[in-house]
């Protein structure tokens, strides 16, 4: 049986009775055998911020939007004043930014060991702020621990693809066409793995069919 260390996260949210059951936890990570490290997608207020409007972002550092729509697309429905909401030249903040710094500390921590990235994804994330990080990323979008767990020690084999596109940056998020599907330019890993939709490994590195 393996062992494995949380990144200091499984620790304080419970998991760690969860994942004695698949592995020999180890509070070292000197003695550990790989990393599992939990994070979830951006977290934002809604692009609301100090009475203002702000970008949602789906990086986790701080964002300027330099490159958004001077003026928007529609104003308020309630307020006949608030014409424009546009949020060019704002910052957004997220409430979990340091989710990235634990999977970057953690990695410095581990050396050459494998860290593994469970994402809780509510939305579609920037995902080169974390993979150069990881060694494995698995993706999921509100299934249970014992079900991620299942996957990591090998007791279930991935099947599932990614429902969304994950963009390369929030730049071209401000480039997209709301009304035009699949119009992002997606993240492209240093394996040249693209994360567009559905994409998806198995445990060989080999992409999932698509048939159904």
């Amino acid at each position: 049986m393996p062992a494995v260390w949380g990144g200091g996260y499984a620790q304080t949210d419970g998991r760690v009775g969860l994942l004695e059951e698949y592995f020999i936890w180890e509070d070292s990570p000197r003695e550990a055998d790989a990393a599992v490290v939990f994070i979830e997608s951006p977290l934002t207020d809604g692009g609301y911020e100090k009475d203002a409007y702000v970008p949602i972002s789906l990086q986790y550092r701080p964002y300027k939007a330099e490159t958004a729509r001077e003026t928007s697309i529609a104003g308020s429905n309630w307020w006949e004043n608030d014409r424009n909401r546009s949020y060019r030249g704002k910052t957004g903040h997220t409430a979990n930014e340091e989710d990235l710094d634990l999977v970057i500390n953690t990695k410095k921590t581990m050396g050459e060991k494998p860290v593994i990235v469970c994402v809780t994804m509510h939305n579609p994330v920037v995902c080169r702020e974390f993979e150069p990080y990881a060694d494995a990323i698995l993706a999921e979008f509100g299934v249970s621990t014992k079900a991620v767990l299942d996957m990591i020690s090998g007791g279930a084999v991935p099947k599932g693809r990614l429902p969304v596109q994950l963009p390369k940056d929030m730049e071209t998020v401000e480039r997209h066409q709301e009304d035009v599907a699949f119009d992002l330019e997606v993240y492209k890993d240093e394996a040249g793995n693209c994360y567009d939709y559905g994409f998806g490994l198995n445990f060989q590195g080999e992409e999932l069919s698509t048939k159904i």
